[in-house]
């Protein structure tokens, strides 16, 4: 029984080393076919040459000589072959600084660790049901076998479907024959050992590739990154340099209308660029300034050439072009602030010189006013052409305040260029109208006064204050109640429907009476009331029949202590018989004075007699009204 093991496995060793030499020679064009008689049918000579290369190759050899070789010896032939294929195929294989054969099994036992039918003892036995060599190929190649789809008791159609498939889709010769090694006891350790170092060769061959491709494709990421991380850069900072260049000419090419919304505006949008756009920038700088450092690391990492960007995509050529950007922004700046200010300026320029132009004006037609002199048609023409230049007056102000608005718009609280204001000028204006209106009125009345004779001036004087005094608007004419109250206080006092009437034929049916027409009113009310006769008749009364009259008569009828003065000093004392209640105090001949009234009406004038008719008898009897007076004296 040990006979028939001893050459079953020296009949497996020699087909298996026969088919190793094979797969080397196979470069050569050489075959071995019996390796015993192949290797012995050379001379002495060159056999013991070959056998002094193999040892300056380093390999031990113990009891092999030529002489063997030539002989035939099988066992020294396969021991010397065995020697060849450790050295030459199975030495090179280290695991953890074990020996060959130690680091071979355990490169084994990993790779098939995961499989729980398959336990990798030895390169004998833990062989020969082919599950060892399936788990190898299905842990290296998943795509070639379905492991767990397999009937783990085929063990000779397991063993040739990863022979057939090592052999074909990865390139491991068959150095075994699947009756070599299926269900046998105790296969052939070296025949095993050889064909598995194959395999550990071709798959760590493989790893190799596979790991060379990995850092290929490690690499071609990486740098594909690179390189898209180099053509982000050079975009983004292509894109930043135009926009600068864009907003710099923007910059330049901007102009200003000339007014403080448009320059205000200017400002708003230099202001949002600094606090948006600007931001943006700096911040895309820094990012690029990064980008282009993390770009240099990577190359750094894989010791290849520094990436330096073109000379018009640098960060020299954006550092450049970021101070030309800054001078630009601080000149833009001073330029909107300047500006602004001479905008601000200009306004309040253009404000003091129409403002002190109207106050100007203003106070000339003032002075024109204060300094009338001369005949009232003179006088009244001049005020007229006063009047006439308020209307332009009116349309300038409304200049001046459409300038006042601008400065207010302009947020300008001060001008040291005029101390005036819209309003101040706005209210000397309405002084200066009233105060031509007034003399308008005034020189307009003083006409018509002059030409109402039949009055006395202090009647016309009279009638002419209450008429202002009940004007409350200054329109030199009286509405329907102005107009009674203003009789009323003159003590002329009607029904309302008769004060209607008067009202109406007074103004001409039109809802208001003018000067003329009150003082016209006024003297059809008193000129029948103001004749000698009356005036004599006054004064008979005061003195209740005497022929003269006394102080105190007259204070009894209150006629006004100047009055009295008055008429103390011109009346003549009376002469003639009295009464013995007066004798004591002065007697005035109110009858001697009043005969020498009638005999010098014509000096009328030297004699103030109208004090006495005004004070005396005034709205003794109501307005004539078809010859007829119907009021009632107060």
């Amino acid at each position: 029984m040990a006979f028939a093991d001893q050459q079953r496995w020296i009949t497996v060793q020699q087909k298996t080393f026969t088919k190793w030499l094979n797969a080397k020679l196979i470069q050569r064009d050489l075959e071995v076919k019996d390796i015993v008689q192949d290797m012995s049918d050379g001379k002495f000579e060159n056999a013991n040459l070959a056998l002094d290369f193999i040892r300056s190759r380093g390999v031990q050899m113990t009891n092999i000589g030529a002489e063997d070789i030539v002989d035939g010896n099988r066992k020294i032939v396969l021991g010397l072959i065995w020697t060849l294929i450790l050295r030459f195929t199975i030495s090179d294989i280290n695991q953890e600084g074990m020996s060959a054969k130690e680091g071979l099994l355990l490169w084994c036992q990993r790779k098939t660790a995961c499989y729980d039918e398959v336990e990798v003892r030895d390169f004998s036995a833990s062989w020969n049901d082919g599950l060892a060599f399936c788990a190898l190929l299905d842990i290296h190649r998943p795509d070639l076998i379905d492991f767990d789809s397999l009937d783990k008791s085929d063990h000779k159609g397991n063993m040739q479907l990863a022979f057939d498939l090592a052999s074909e889709e990865i390139g491991i010769p068959k150095l075994l024959d699947v009756e070599d090694v299926a269900d046998v006891a105790k296969p052939d350790e070296r025949s095993l050992m050889t064909y598995i170092a194959y395999w550990f060769h071709a798959f760590s061959q493989m790893e190799k590739v596979e790991n060379a491709g990995r850092r290929v494709e490690k690499f071609v990421n990486s740098m594909q990154g690179v390189w898209e991380m180099q053509s982000t850069y050079e975009k983004r900072i292509a894109e930043l340099l135009k926009n600068i260049n864009a907003q710099r000419d923007e910059w330049s090419q901007s102009t200003f209308e000339g007014t403080y919304a448009d320059a205000k505006a200017q400002a708003a949008d230099f202001s949002k660029y600094k606090r948006g756009q600007k931001r943006d920038w700096v911040a895309e700088k820094s990012d690029l300034a990064t980008l282009l450092g993390n770009i240099k690391t990577k190359l750094g990492t894989y010791r290849l050439r520094p990436y330096e960007p073109p000379a018009h995509l640098s960060l020299n050529k954006l550092e450049d072009d970021w101070t030309s950007l800054a001078q630009k922004e601080m000149g833009r700046a001073q330029l909107i602030n300047e500006t602004i200010r001479d905008i601000k300026n200009a306004l309040r320029k253009s404000f003091a010189d129409k403002a002190n132009d109207f106050a100007m004006a203003l106070k000339t037609m003032q002075m024109a006013i204060s300094g009338l002199d001369g005949d009232l048609e003179d006088q009244l023409h001049h005020v007229r052409k006063l009047s006439s230049n308020l209307a332009p007056l009116d349309r300038y102000l409304e200049t001046i305040l459409d300038v006042e608005t601008k400065c207010i718009e302009a947020n300008i609280e001060e001008n040291d260029f005029t101390t005036y204001s819209y309003d101040e000028l706005a209210y000397e204006l309405t002084l200066v109208k009233s105060s031509v209106q007034k003399k308008l009125a005034f020189l307009e009345n003083q006409m018509v006064a002059r030409n109402m004779t039949n009055l006395t001036p202090i009647q016309l004087e009279e009638f002419e204050s209450v008429f202002r005094h009940f004007d409350r608007d200054d329109s030199n004419a009286l509405q329907e109640l102005e107009f009674s109250a203003a009789l009323a206080s003159l003590g002329l006092v009607f029904s309302e429907d008769e004060m209607h009437d008067y009202f109406w034929e007074t103004s001409g049916g039109k809802d208001e009476v003018t000067f003329e027409q009150f003082i016209r009113f006024m003297v059809d009310v008193t000129e029948d009331q103001n004749t000698a006769e009356q005036v004599f008749q006054s004064f008979r009364e005061v003195a209740d029949g005497k022929p003269y009259v006394t102080e105190m008569d007259l204070r009894h009828s209150l006629v006004p202590d100047e009055v009295i003065e008055q008429l103390n000093g011109i009346m003549p004392l009376h002469t003639g018989p009295d009464m013995s209640a007066d004798r004591g105090m002065p007697q005035y001949d109110y009858i001697a004075f009043m005969e020498k009234m009638l005999n010098n009406q014509k000096e009328s004038d030297q004699v103030p007699s109208g004090v006495l008719q005004d004070r005396t008898n005034v709205g003794e009897s109501g307005p004539r009204k078809d010859g007829k007076a119907n009021g009632r004296q107060i």
